[in-house]
């Protein structure tokens, strides 16, 4: 045990001074470049490299969509929409500064390497001077058939206003010569691409005569400009994208029905305030400026970059290609031998079942909720949704349980950002088909992941629960790694029926036995644990903390987590995103170490050890310790309460990610992150591959990378 340096009561009065926490954008930044280093990974198949870089571009777009853009709008709401505090401009412009490097590289990246290589490959995308005359003419057919007929430029002047421009779409600027048909000299026109067109277009294979050919919408439409103009020259023209406010706000006080008001407020998400303009880094610079001007963006927020504006669409051009050889091999989730091929419920009558996806099968959960709607001893249901996607299984069997008379009750939360619409969606038909529908808690997101499950037997009434720390999704239960739990416990299947009868009745919860329910006790029980483990460690006996999940950004948790360091208290934390925590520094951190792990799949566990004086706590969660999941969030933590149980969560769960020196990277106290190499004597251990591979069936062709 490391001297104690610090006592906690000093730790716990830290000033809230520059030195004590990592800024939060830059740490969210530094996920981002983590992310693109798999994109720079050799060892990774080329198209595999190509998502890595969509992603990055996806999430940056959040990260202006909403972090950036609450910033802004911080200061908006103080009435002065351009001049911004020194401190709250120096943090924009390092994050601006940070991701604008993020950026060039993404682009040098493509150029220079992926899409030349996918080019070796027969995968051509093909910019105008690159193609052969056949294929030009190919493409001119293209765009008089299925590219014109749908664009309208607009000539701007007095009756023709600069045209609304939705968020994240295409578009050109253009500058012209000479006069209009009216003998005026209108010199600038605006041209929006349609969102129906597809953006990456595939030429037909007799023009290919070495592999398959694409180019982009972007590139047609740069290619024939000028024929939208008859009679004027076209002397300058830029592709350009804009970034907007995204995130949606209602008064849930104010309004009588949260999902009538949220459908009229989706549509103003396509035209919140701007924060970002992207142009070709061939755009002339006052034609850039003009835009600046017109979405009143200030010029350090101008992103000028050398290929199409919206490099996420790229993903059109993964998902048209079928070379195995050019992504990661197939992979087949296990089927827990407990739950294939049985009778779910007289399962779960005599132990509790563990789900680790997405190594194991999702199907379990969404046959639990299928054989509920169907079992005619079944009399309820009840359950919450945060995201399930456009099209689910799981969402139709509640359907059918409504309809085949049962008591189906769903906390819907409408306002899970961009799943919103496919919310609204869900709670129409539930309610048509005579469900119980809830839209959770005025001003908290109900992120809870809980199913229940009433069924009568000969004794009367039995509970039978799913508690989760994903999403009920189909797609994001095959990417995403989490944990699930099936169990009848008459404590945990209680305490889950006190939380919906606390979301759908809006009474204060009775005091939970099992559970940890945030707002009202979960940062509490956090760091009334991880308090306990320091008293231990002062004892003299071993105390341990470790905890997984995909950010630490709670001030309190974090100021708990340093006194326990001083006491003595060995901890690690596995966070995948953003980390506000500064590890490693004497006197207040010097026995935490952070880690994080990138790669196939996307972390998304939240898993709680402390080792308690040997009882070996452990919880999962479907939080964060975050500042939002613990006070504006309703969130479950459960605890794993089968000894057989607690062992696969940490053996699979928490040990292999200690051990990873494949996908795993180290913080530094400065902020920084180094990727974990393994020791000289030590082959390269991957997590991720060695739970693939013990749980599941994965292809040997390219396998989840290795080194």
């Amino acid at each position: 045990m490391n001297k104690k340096t610090s006592s906690p009561s000093e730790l716990s009065s830290i000033p809230k001074q520059t030195g004590t926490f990592l800024n939060r954008e830059l740490s969210q930044i530094e996920f981002n470049r983590r992310v693109l280093a798999q994109a720079e990974d050799a060892s990774i198949p080329l198209m595999e490299r190509l998502r890595y870089l969509c992603i990055v571009s996806s999430n940056l777009d959040e990260f202006f969509e909403v972090r950036i853009a609450s910033q802004l709008a911080q200061n908006r709401l103080g009435g002065d929409s351009t001049a911004l505090p020194p401190s709250l401009a120096t943090n924009i412009d390092m994050a601006i500064a940070e991701c604008k490097q993020i950026v060039a590289r993404q682009y040098q990246l493509l150029n220079d390497t992926i899409l030349p290589q996918l080019s070796a490959n027969g995968i051509h995308l093909l910019r105008h001077q690159d193609r052969t005359e056949e294929q030009r003419a190919w493409v001119k057919d293209y765009f008089n058939r299925e590219v014109r007929p749908l664009l309208t430029p607009i000539g701007l002047d007095p009756a023709h206003p600069f045209p609304q421009v939705v968020n994240k779409s295409l578009n050109f600027i253009v500058e012209l010569s000479g006069k209009d048909a009216f003998g005026r000299g209108t010199g600038i026109a605006i041209l929006k691409a349609p969102r129906v067109l597809p953006r990456v277009i595939r030429l037909p294979d007799e023009l290919s005569k070495k592999g398959t050919s694409f180019c982009l919408l972007s590139s047609v439409i740069h290619a024939h400009i000028a024929d939208l103009f008859t009679g004027r020259e076209v002397i300058g023209y830029s592709q350009f994208r804009v970034t907007r406010n995204s995130d949606l706000w209602v008064d849930e006080e104010e309004v009588k029905n949260l999902r009538q008001a949220l459908q009229s407020e989706l549509h103003s998400r396509q035209f919140g305030f701007a924060v970002r303009l992207e142009v070709a880094d061939k755009c002339p610079e006052h034609l850039s400026q003009f835009l600046l001007n017109q979405f009143n963006i200030d010029r350090t927020r101008l992103f000028a970059v050398d290929g199409p504006v919206n490099m996420v669409r790229l993903l059109e051009l993964i998902n048209s290609v079928t070379t195995p050889s050019l992504y990661f091999s197939p992979f087949t989730p296990g089927l827990s031998p407990k739950v294939h091929n049985t009778d779910l419920f007289a399962r779960l009558d005599k132990e509790d079942v563990l789900l680790h996806h997405p190594f194991e099968s999702f199907e379990p959960v969404v046959e639990f909720i299928r054989r509920a709607a169907l079992d005619p001893d079944v009399v309820a249901i009840k359950q919450t949704i945060y995201r399930t996607g456009m099209n689910s299984d799981l969402m139709e069997s509640l359907i059918t349980a409504a309809l085949r008379g049962k008591e189906v009750t769903v906390i819907v939360e409408l306002m899970a950002r961009f799943d919103e619409e496919a919310n609204i969606n869900w709670a129409e038909r539930l309610e048509r088909v005579g469900a119980q529908v809830v839209y959770g808690v005025v001003g908290l997101k109900t992120h809870a992941k809980l199913a229940l499950v009433l069924r009568r037997n000969e004794s009367g009434l039995r509970r039978y629960a799913h508690l989760g720390t994903g999403n009920y999704h189909p797609r994001t239960t095959k990417l995403y790694t989490d944990f699930g739990l099936l169990t009848a416990h008459p404590g945990l299947t209680s305490d889950v029926n006190e939380v919906f009868i606390h979301l759908t009745s809006l009474t204060k919860p009775k005091n939970l036995e099992y559970l940890w329910l945030a707002p009202f006790s979960l940062q509490k029980e956090i760091i009334q644990a991880i308090r306990r483990e320091g008293a231990i460690a002062k004892q003299g006996k071993p105390a341990r903390i470790i905890a997984k999940m995909n950010a630490l950004l709670d001030e309190s948790v974090i100021r708990a987590l340093y006194a326990a360091s001083a006491d003595g208290v060995k901890i690690d934390l596995i966070v995948r995103g953003a980390c506000a925590l500064r590890p490693g520094v004497p006197g207040l951190s010097e026995n935490i170490r952070v880690r994080s792990i990138v790669g196939r799949f996307l972390e998304h566990s939240r898993i709680y050890y402390f080792k308690n004086d040997r009882r070996h706590d452990v919880y999962l969660a479907s939080a964060d310790w975050m500042n939002r999941n613990l006070f504006r969030r309703v969130e479950v933590a459960f605890p794993i309460l089968d000894s057989s149980l607690k062992k696969r969560v940490i053996n699979e769960g928490l040990t292999p990610y200690m051990r990873d020196t494949a996908n795993a990277w180290e913080l530094n106290a400065d902020g920084k992150y180094r990727r974990r190499k393994p020791r000289s004597k030590e082959g390269t251990f991957s997590a991720q591959l060695h739970l693939a591979r013990s749980l599941g069936t994965i292809g040997s062709s390219n396998p989840l990378p290795d080194k």
